[in-house]
């Protein structure tokens, strides 16, 4: 039996995460997306929650990231709001809600801030990405960087698969992470990079904090999609996947169960039903009658 987690009631700061970095402690990092996984990340101890545009999938049945909007993102992270105590939230911003103009990406960052509640936004890409980060930053709201594989430009990179698997193509996700950094994001997220090239770059990462997804141990904190690691659909997942439960094969056989006590009168019991004082059951059939 493992033992209950010791939790920490003290909400996260960017202060405490650069201490946690400074001080080598791995930071965890998970996403939610309604008020019933925002209690249960909480109640795990998390330190990060990101309330991710990955909503598109996995709660609203889009077939990728790029549909999703700001008011249903918005939507979510409120209600994920109403269920933290401590994890810092950080709201994604969604595909088309930053691109055009520092102007746009300010706006929309202010109004997950304003109406999510959050206390942080991520962006992803670097190149004109950074110039929108760093506008952000200036206007007061904290950002998170996102390099390497990029969900809501994977078709411009050949699809969901690893970057950064060549010299000139390592340089690049370097080069965005730096350029990232030196705009004043308080963190920055590695996905399915190569582990030695995440090595390298973190020797370059002093002040900002690192959450690697698909790639490696050397970043300063790991994060996954709160489906995927407990098991909440259907098929393996990506390979950087590390599966903690199959609540999807539960919760189906959960339902059939229910299904088929239904269909063959098992359900409800009668431990499932209310009762009546035999007299007033009486005094009520008389009175129906007339």
């Amino acid at each position: 039996m493992s033992a209950a987690p010791v939790l920490d009631t003290l909400p996260v700061t960017l202060p405490r995460l650069a201490e946690k970095k400074r001080l080598g402690e791995p930071i965890v990092m998970v996403t939610a997306y309604d008020h019933p996984s925002a209690r249960v990340v909480d109640s795990a101890g998390v330190d990060l929650v990101l309330v991710g545009d990955s909503a598109a999938n996995v709660v609203l049945g889009y077939s990728s990231t790029v549909p999703v909007s700001v008011d249903e993102l918005i939507m979510l992270g409120a209600a994920v709001r109403r269920g933290l105590r401590t994890p810092l939230m950080i709201s994604d911003m969604p595909f088309g809600s930053y691109e055009a103009s520092d102007e746009q990406a300010i706006a929309n960052a202010q109004r997950f801030v304003k109406e999510a509640g959050a206390d942080a936004v991520k962006l992803e890409g670097g190149g004109r990405m950074v110039d929108r980060a760093r506008a952000i930053v200036e206007s007061g709201i904290p950002v998170m960087g996102h390099v390497g594989l990029t969900p809501q430009t994977a078709t411009a990179l050949g699809g969901y698969k690893a970057q950064g698997r060549t010299a000139d193509a390592a340089l690049r996700v370097a080069a965005d992470a730096l350029a990232l950094q030196e705009a004043g994001c308080f963190a920055v997220v590695f996905e399915a990079i190569p582990s030695a090239v995440s090595e390298e770059v973190m020797r370059r990462m002093d002040e900002t904090v690192v959450i690697g997804i698909g790639a490696g141990p050397a970043t300063d904190g790991q994060v996954l999609v709160f489906h995927d690691l407990l098991g909440i659909r259907e098929g393996a997942g990506a390979r950087f996947v590390k599966r903690y439960g199959d609540l999807m094969d539960d919760m189906v056989q959960g339902m059939t169960a229910y299904a088929d006590d239904v269909r063959a009168h098992r359900y409800p019991a009668p431990e499932h039903t209310y009762s009546i004082d035999p007299g007033e059951l009486a005094d009520f059939r008389a009175r129906l009658t007339a």
